[in-house]
């Protein structure tokens, strides 16, 4: 049995497959729901919800379609109940409402934060359309940079809210759920068809 342990490394895919994961993750414009998230339930573990939604994107980006189509789900419909679970929060940003509400606050690192916040359908699209384009190894090195920058900006949610302060942050929440709640939007009419 042989096997081809040839790399394809190319600088122009990992940039490229970086920076349409950074868009579709933006964890910069999670920063609002994370400081809120973070004030619900007292700590988000930054090293255990980066190592999962990391495990998550590399599983997805090997198994995704494979698990989707064993169990009678199309990508389309995947993302559109992604779009639904981003329509939600970006409820919660706009309206000061709260939606999201978590039994156990230990789990508050893995879901919501992990998945589907960082590992969440427009990832998992955004994975499987790259894949038809770029070497696997390109898009594995683009998950890691941005799970190293999703690991710098979760660490630094305290401090980011003491620079920004009440009004700032109240005034970022309102921009950003308006921003998500636009990204659900996109989402859900590009795989719904109209």
């Amino acid at each position: 049995m042989n096997f081809d342990w040839s790399f394809n490394f190319n600088l122009k895919e990992i940039g490229t497959a970086s920076m349409v994961l950074f868009a579709v993750i933006d964890i910069i414009g999670s920063i609002p729901l994370l400081i809120d998230l973070r004030s619900k339930v007292g700590h988000i573990e930054s090293g255990k919800a980066s190592i999962v939604a990391l495990i998550i994107m590399i599983a997805f980006l090997f198994l995704g379609e494979s698990i989707l189509t064993v169990i009678g789900i199309d990508i389309s419909s995947f993302a559109i109940a992604g779009s639904f679970i981003l329509f939600f929060l970006s409820l919660e940003l706009i309206l000061g409402i709260k939606l999201y509400k978590d039994e156990m606050p230990s789990t508050a690192s893995i879901v919501p934060v992990a998945f589907p916040l960082i590992a969440g359908a427009g990832t998992m699209t955004s994975l499987v359309s790259l894949q038809a384009e770029y070497h696997t190894e390109n898009i594995i090195v683009a998950i890691g940079i941005n799970i190293a920058l999703v690991y710098v900006v979760l660490k630094s949610t305290r401090k980011i809210e003491h620079l920004l302060g009440p009004t700032g942050i109240a005034i970022i929440r309102k921009v950003f759920g308006i921003i998500l709640l636009a990204i659900a939007v996109k989402l859900f009419r590009s795989n719904v068809g109209f």
